[in-house]
């Protein structure tokens, strides 16, 4: 890639890549999210979607998972004890370890979810939940 002179800062930042959970780069909402990924995210919430809404302030059995990437664990309404007092923040990489396993991941917690196995599913998931702000 060619250096930008008069922007030298921007052609590095755009030469850098996209965040771990693929969905939100460096410059935030300004750069474009790989859609396919938050797409096939999309379809693999259908089965968090029992439990979790994905609307602001929504709450089904668990909480909503608007605005859950960089949340504290356990501060939406109704979480579970255990996250509250685990001390983690929802970054894409605890995500990662919670949707994997939760019971390993967060012991107590309340959630009966067993974990996904697919490490690209969930990938594109977390992808997918960095959209929701």
């Amino acid at each position: 890639m060619r250096a930008n002179r008069r922007f030298p800062l921007r052609s590095m930042l755009l030469a850098m890549p996209l965040a771990a959970a693929g969905a939100v780069g460096i410059l935030g909402s300004a750069v474009a999210a790989d859609q396919p990924l938050v797409a096939k995210g999309k379809v693999a919430f259908a089965a968090c979607a029992v439990c979790h809404a994905t609307a602001p302030g929504v709450k089904r059995i668990g909480p909503t998972m608007f605005g859950v990437v960089g949340r504290k664990a356990g501060k939406a309404p109704g979480a579970s004890p255990a996250l509250a007092n685990s001390g983690k923040t929802w970054t894409p990489d605890q995500l990662d370890a919670f949707i994997a396993a939760p019971r390993k991941a967060v012991p107590g917690n309340r959630m009966p979810y067993g974990g996904m196995a697919n490490a690209e599913q969930r990938r594109a998931l977390i992808a997918y939940l960095a959209t929701l702000r």
